[in-house]
């Protein structure tokens, strides 16, 4: 009996299943997987543990903004997006494992979670390509910049990045949220930090790579950004 990437006598911990959307996240991962898998139904292997391994993952306590809420908005935006993707379900794929492994005082989070798709999928029936295509996305997101043409590419990274479009309210709650997950960092150095990650945000030609990014989030974006740095530096 071949071993699992997944721990299959996980239960969901009282943090993770308490989430209002566990149960509709676990129905979407196991209806988007079914549709990857390679195999009919009757010989693939069942989707509810990877899913269960994942919502766990996306729910453990060190995780203030990285959570199960900022999995199930981007999952929402690389739907809101799907007619600018070439493979919507390879998208989704890497949206639910883009942050799988996440450690604030780690800078390998995102090639540990390309890692983890590489050995889940494969092992999930999910085939070669799709699995080369998922991990080839998710380490995308350590630097948002898709290549001109990568369709795929650049709906995960909008859908990544939607939350800078939040209104006050939502845009404060998320800067709050990073603030909170980078709590062992001293105030001085966080602000230092931050405020270069935002200037060079800034200083990019374009935020969002779709069209309807670019129509619909650009302008609140930097909108957003431009008041949190100006608060850095007060």
């Amino acid at each position: 009996m071949r071993r699992r990437w997944v721990t299959m006598a996980r239960m969901p911990t009282t943090r993770a299943a308490a989430h209002p959307r566990y149960d509709a996240l676990l129905a979407q991962w196991n209806e988007l997987l079914r549709r990857c898998q390679s195999a009919g139904p009757d010989d693939a292997p069942d989707p509810a543990p990877y899913g269960r391994d994942l919502l766990e993952r996306w729910g453990e306590p060190q995780r203030r903004y990285h959570t199960l809420d900022h999995l199930s908005d981007v999952l929402a935006r690389t739907t809101e997006l799907t007619a600018y993707a070439h493979d919507p379900d390879t998208v989704a794929l890497a949206a639910w494992f883009h942050d799988a492994v996440y450690r604030p005082d780690r800078s390998e989070n995102e090639e540990r979670s390309a890692d983890l798709a590489r050995r889940a999928l494969a092992e999930a029936g999910v085939d070669a390509d799709r699995t080369a295509d998922v991990t080839r996305l998710v380490r995308l997101t350590i630097t948002h910049d898709p290549a001109p043409g990568d369709a795929d590419g650049e709906v995960l990274c909008d859908a990544d990045l939607a939350v800078l479009a939040g209104d006050p309210a939502s845009y404060a709650a998320y800067a709050a949220a990073v603030r909170a997950e980078y709590a062992f960092v001293p105030d001085a150095d966080f602000r230092t930090g931050r405020a270069d990650i935002l200037r060079r945000l800034l200083a990019l030609p374009h935020l969002f790579r779709t069209p309807y990014g670019q129509e619909h989030w650009e302008r609140t974006a930097r909108r957003n950004l431009t008041t949190e740095l100006e608060l850095l530096e007060a």
